[in-house]
């Protein structure tokens, strides 16, 4: 509560989900620090793109693609200048534990194991439609089409490959979001990072939506995510500088 008495709402964060283990952590000792509560939401990058081009948005602070900020602002659905850097996530190969790991340490070797597998894993969010691109980069779209198996997000693909019966399958997802699957021990094998020549690198950061409730408290999160101790947790989920 104020001092003038207002009750404070709920700051809203409203996040893609490759960098969730970053926002649920700045979120959450920020929350213990001030005593504001915050509540996360995590949805995929398109769902974000469309919710805040529309200005629907439930948000204080938005954290998206650093691409996708810098429409944002140039479309003042964010408020310019205010920004901060969470850190950058790769793109990698899942696999469910106990079933074969792919040779990965070459863009060929990767396009030889694609080719093998039975079955070939991702998203339709971002990630996943970077994914798409690659393959036609590797020329394998149309030999793997039919083997191809689409989920709504990076946790679908995890979920999948966990319950799966089929022997030689892999996954592709944002390394952050494999590594907290794997941590909370479903039954998936990060196997490494895309290869040169065909690795991702996708950079996320958090701004103040335009339409905040609260632009002051929101402006003071995206402060706490750029102080040290907001990058360390940041770092500590997976997220690379």
């Amino acid at each position: 509560m104020t001092a003038s008495g207002k009750i404070d709402l709920p700051l809203q964060v409203l996040s893609t989900g490759a960098p969730k283990g970053g926002v649920s952590g700045c979120s959450a000792v920020f929350q213990e620090q001030t005593g504001r509560e915050v509540i996360v939401t995590f949805v995929t990058a398109p769902v974000l793109r469309d919710l805040v081009e529309a200005g629907s948005a439930e948000a204080d602070v938005i954290v998206a693609p650093l691409t996708r900020m810098d429409a944002f602002e140039a479309a003042r659905n964010v408020l310019p200048g205010i920004r901060t850097i969470l850190g950058s996530v790769k793109a990698g190969v899942v696999v469910r534990k106990g079933a074969p790991e792919p040779d990965i340490s070459s863009a060929e070797s990767l396009k030889a194991a694609i080719l093998a597998a039975e079955s070939i894993v991702y998203n339709v969010a971002t990630s996943g439609q970077y994914i798409v691109q690659m393959m036609e980069k590797l020329g394998v779209a149309d030999a793997i089409k039919d083997k191809v198996v689409t989920v709504p997000n990076g946790a679908g693909v995890m979920t999948h490959l966990a319950d799966s019966l089929v022997a030689n399958e892999i996954g592709f997802g944002q390394l952050t979001e494999i590594r907290v699957h794997e941590d909370r021990g479903l039954n998936v094998k990060l196997v490494g990072a895309l290869p040169a020549g065909v690795e991702n690198v996708t950079t996320y950061c958090a701004g103040i939506f335009a339409k905040a409730d609260d632009p002051d408290a929101a402006k003071d999160l995206v402060a706490f995510m750029a102080s040290p101790e907001g990058q360390a947790l940041c770092r500590a989920s997976g997220l690379e500088p």
